[in-house]
């Protein structure tokens, strides 16, 4: 094709596209979500409540840059022929299409697509019939003689936006095949073609659609699926400043406002919501200082922020352009009469799942369109002329659910016959109450959800907040008083209906919510924060607690069901715990069959737990079982806690056999489990696959020698485990001899954790080995085992050449003062040691006063533990002479030694000039009052302390107060105990 075309061709995409693009908020879009096909919740729920569910997180998905969106994704593959984005209402579908357009028509992105052609769904809703060639030349008549871009003479890029505002399903079971592009066919059937392949085959299709819409394409057809995301907290802050670019302090206000309302938080994740009550924030916000202003709570519900919203639109008291008060009454008065039309049309077009409408339905409503253009703003209403009419749509689908309630709300009050029936034979239906009574049936009978959030307003305009925001406005004064409490009945009954707790029972409490009845949800959110759940939940309380799992700070960081939970409770709420990020079950007495339930939780599409806790149950091999079938398919899960329970060897081979191919999980705790050395060996074979795992917690499992040499032959392999947890295993020297002579190669692991075993003076050597050899590992546990002097020295002489190692506690190890000696020793040339554990350990004053001469020359050391060490004076005031030289020590604890009233006074005299030690522990020590009399006026000159801890010293009552506010005069930034 000749080149002039071609520039026309961009030309008209460019002056076409370029208008309305904010640049700052389109960051966002540049990244699109790679998604396997369409969740369950995505196939079946209203936009709205999916952000609410899943809290306004986008799934762990990969992402793709828009760039790349329609190239191969691996040197093997080939470019995607249909291409599929979704994302809900308001989240900036058509504002990506412009962003494509744009950029590819700059030359910036794909020039290997010769010709993008854009078309929208809402026009293709102004053709009856159409034929390929026709599609293309009617919108790009510049471009195509007949048979050019219908034969594939080069690439081409065809997109379809919007195809939830198509006006007939796509039905590609009984879709008549056509190959033809000359022959015109209806334009449903047209689309199911194109997107076949059946007719410009050579051309790369793109479709936008809202999720549930986008089910019409059957999953087969489509190469690649892509979702977009929404706000993160930096793009909602820059949208916000965006908004009121002239007046920060007030872009701050509102989102301080909407930060603190969690549930308004996850709604504005949608761009178009942002706006919306962004608007209606700073609308209250800059007219909350008028003192005729009845209403002064700052807006939190849905229904009080589209209260703000309408009251600004029918004055026209936009932020940037307010209207003078003489043609705010007329303005009002001319709006009302058309908001009663247009509720009319938005609830008709809700029912029939209707979005965009044309001349002739608006004719049909009796909407005068002068009177439209002139006085309702178009921030309500939205026009876009086309070629052959002009569509008008709501600016978002919140906006027409609004107004949709208000139409049934005042309707209500008149209507004799059943309102949900436009024409033909309907009920008799009779008072307001009846009518609610029957919008709540309705809304509960479909399937889809649709009619959910239009109760949700409905039930808002009941509230008394709402009331005194829109009496006068579009409200009668004071008339929703004798309804209000009736309503709530209604409400409830749903509540009890079921013993399973439906997502219509959760909406349910947030229509109570919108009422501003609050009592049941504030109840059960008090009793979660104090822990005292268990027995308190009902049918009712149980759809209190769904409700509050999506919007309570309480569940945010945390959502605590520990010691409260029954199966059948467990099984109520499972639907709501799929969107848990961080759910604990811990001591619930649950058995195998909830591991049956949690299990068909963990394998869905839709979850997206990532840390689940199930400690302290009574799981066994069977629920482990059912757990491991899950972690075979689940995408979410990275931390998986089954401490103390009774899985064995049998639920560790069954969850061994799903680490082979689960790459997600990063920690898993075992702990009391009864594994045995043989449900070792098969997590040991599992290591050698895994590359995902970072943490294991194997404690108290009787792993013995014989599971530690299996666990060392993966660590050989293995070098992307960090953490190991070992403690209490029964392991000996030939255990620890094999784990550490694997750490002379292993390159991975950072922690390891031998605490508690019977690791003999024979062990040292072997450790010494991997110390001198290895340069990852920087914790080391050795705890409570049975090293003794001989042991302790051969590590000390290794700790002088290692270089990576940070942390060693050799506590409980029958070490002397000659280990100490060899510690002390290494301690001069070790850089890199910063936390020494020797309590319990009868180093005795020899062996301090060696650690102390090390003291004077090491800078790295920050923590030093010397809990009953048998520390007297002499050891005490070779501390103290350290302490005056060292300036890298930050922590000693020297609790239960003998320090006595002089090694305090050399302590307190050291204080005076130490600047680095911010803890200090000096209890049971024998100090009496003269000591803590030196260390307490000692303060006075130290401004590094935060805590000191003087209790069992002897001081009594009164010695204690007065020690407490010596200290407080003299250093009131130090905590004291005494």
């Amino acid at each position: 094709m000749e080149e002039p075309r071609v520039q026309k061709h961009l030309e008209s995409l460019q002056s076409s596209c370029g208008n309305g693009l904010e640049t700052g908020a389109l960051q966002r879009l540049t990244n699109l979500l790679l998604v396997e096909g369409l969740t369950d919740i995505q196939q079946k729920e209203h936009d709205i409540l999916q952000v609410e569910t899943t809290k306004g997180l986008p799934s762990v998905s990969k992402s793709i840059p828009l760039e790349k969106l329609f190239l191969p994704l691996s040197k093997v593959s080939i470019p995607p022929r249909i291409c599929v984005t979704i994302g809900v209402a308001g989240i900036g579908k058509s504002t990506l299409v412009k962003l494509f357009v744009c950029s590819w028509a700059k030359g910036e992105i794909n020039r290997d697509i010769m010709f993008v052609l854009p078309l929208t769904f809402r026009e293709l809703n102004t053709y009856e019939k159409l034929s390929a060639e026709r599609l293309i030349c009617s919108a790009f008549p510049h471009i195509t003689e007949p048979g050019g871009i219908a034969a594939g003479a080069a690439r081409t890029l065809l997109i379809l936006d919007g195809l939830d505002e198509f006006k007939t399903p796509l039905d590609f079971s009984n879709a008549v095949v056509c190959t033809d592009p000359k022959k015109e066919i209806q334009v449903d059937n047209l689309i199911t073609n194109i997107i076949r392949g059946n007719l410009l085959q050579e051309a790369s299709v793109w479709v936008t659609s809202r999720p549930a819409a986008a089910r019409q394409i059957p999953g087969g057809l489509v190469d690649r699926m892509t979702e977009i995301r929404g706000f993160g907290a930096a793009e909602m802050k820059d949208f916000l400043e965006q908004m009121f670019p002239d007046n920060r302090d007030l872009s701050s206000q509102v989102l301080q406002h909407i930060r603190a309302n969690r549930s308004l938080h996850v709604l504005c994740t949608i761009p178009g919501f942002c706006w919306i009550s962004g608007s209606s924030i700073a609308y209250f916000l800059k007219r909350s200082g008028d003192q005729s202003q009845e209403a002064t709570v700052v807006p939190r519900t849905l229904s009080e922020i589209f209260s703000y919203y309408f009251k600004m639109a029918l004055s026209g008291e936009w932020l940037e352009k307010p209207r003078e008060a003489l043609r705010i009454e007329q303005a009002v008065n001319t709006s009302k009469k058309l908001v009663g039309s247009l509720g009319r049309l938005a609830f008709y077009g809700l029912l029939r799942r209707k979005h965009v409408f044309y001349e002739q339905d608006m004719k049909a409503y009796g909407i005068d369109l002068s009177l439209l253009h002139s006085c309702l703003s178009t921030r309500l209403l939205l026009k876009e002329d086309m070629q052959a009419s002009t569509a008008y749509y709501f600016s978002h689908l919140t906006t027409q659910e609004f107004l949709a309630a208000l139409y049934y709300y005042t309707a209500a009050k008149r209507a004799i016959f059943d309102l949900f029936t436009e024409s033909g034979v309907s009920w008799p239906k009779l008072g307001f109450l009846s009518h609610f009574r029957s919008a709540v049936q309705r809304a509960l009978q479909a399937e889809d959800r649709q009619l959910d959030i239009f109760i949700r307003f409905l039930s808002g305009l009941l509230s008394p907040q709402v009331n005194r925001l829109l009496a006068g406005w579009l409200l009668a004064k004071d008339e929703q008083g004798g309804f209000r409490s009736q309503a709530i009945g209604v409400l409830q009954g749903c509540l009890n209906a079921d013993h399973a707790v439906s997502w219509r029972a959760v909406n349910a409490m947030r229509c109570l919510q919108e009422m501003q009845h609050t009592d049941t949800a504030e109840a059960v959110e008090e009793a979660m924060r104090s822990g005292s759940l268990a027995g308190m939940l009902t049918p009712m309380n149980c759809s209190a607690l769904a409700y509050l799992l999506q919007v309570s700070d309480v569940c945010m960081e945390e959502t605590n069901l520990s010691s409260c939970l029954t199966y059948n409770v467990c099984k109520s709420l499972l639907s709501q715990l799929l969107f848990c990020h961080s759910l604990r079950l811990d001591n619930n007495q649950f058995k195998d069959d909830v591991m049956e339930l949690l299990g068909s939780v963990l394998s869905g599409k839709d979850c997206q737990i990532q840390r689940l806790s199930l400690a302290e149950n009574q799981i066994s091999n069977k629920g482990a079982k059912a757990l491991a079938r899950s972690l075979l398919v689940n995408r979410s899960l990275m931390v998986l806690d089954l401490r103390s329970n009774s899985i064995g060897p049998t639920g560790a081979k069954a969850l061994a056999d799903a680490l082979k191919k689960n790459q997600i999980l990063l920690s898993l705790n075992l702990q009391k489990n009864g594994i045995g050395a043989q449900g070792t060996r098969k997590i040991a074979e599992a290591l050698k696959q895994n590359c995902s795992l970072r943490e294991l917690i194997l404690s108290s499992n009787l792993v013995g020698d014989n599971g530690s040499i299996a666990l060392a032959e993966a660590l050989r392999v293995n070098h992307s485990l960090q953490s190991l947890d070992l403690q209490s295993n029964s392991i000996s020297s030939a255990g620890v001899t094999a784990l550490t002579a694997a750490l002379c190669s292993n390159k991975g692991l950072l922690s390891l954790n031998l605490r508690e075993n019977s690791i003999s003076k024979e062990g040292g050597p072997a450790i010494a080995r991997a110390l001198r050899s290895n340069s990852t590992l920087r914790k080391l546990d050795l705890a409570a085992n049975l090293l003794h002097d001989d042991g302790g020295k051969a590590i000390a002489s290794a700790i002088g050449e290692n270089r990576a190692l940070t942390s060693l506690h050799l506590q409980w190890n029958f070490i002397q003062a000659k280990a100490a000696t060899a510690l002390a020793q290494a301690l001069q040339s070790n850089s890199s040691l910063a936390s020494l554990d020797l309590q319990e350990n009868a180093i005795g004053d020899e062996g301090v006063a060696a650690l102390s001469a090390a003291l004077k020359v090491n800078t790295t050391l920050a923590d030093l533990h010397l809990q009953v060490a048998s520390v007297g004076v002499a050891g005490a005031q070779a501390l103290a002479e350290a302490l005056m030289v060292n300036k890298s020590l930050q922590i000693l604890d020297l609790r239960g030694n003998s320090l006595g009233p002089a090694g305090a006074k050399a302590v307190a005299n050291a204080l005076k000039v130490n600047r680095s030690l911010r803890w200090l522990n000096l209890q049971e020590n024998s100090l009496g009052m003269d000591g803590a009399i030196c260390i307490a006026t000692a303060l006075k000159g130290n401004h590094g302390l935060t805590y000191v801890n003087l209790q069992g010293n002897r001081i009594g009552q009164s010695g204690g107060k007065m020690i407490s506010d010596t200290i407080r005069s003299n250093s009131p930034d130090c905590v004291v105990d005494v």
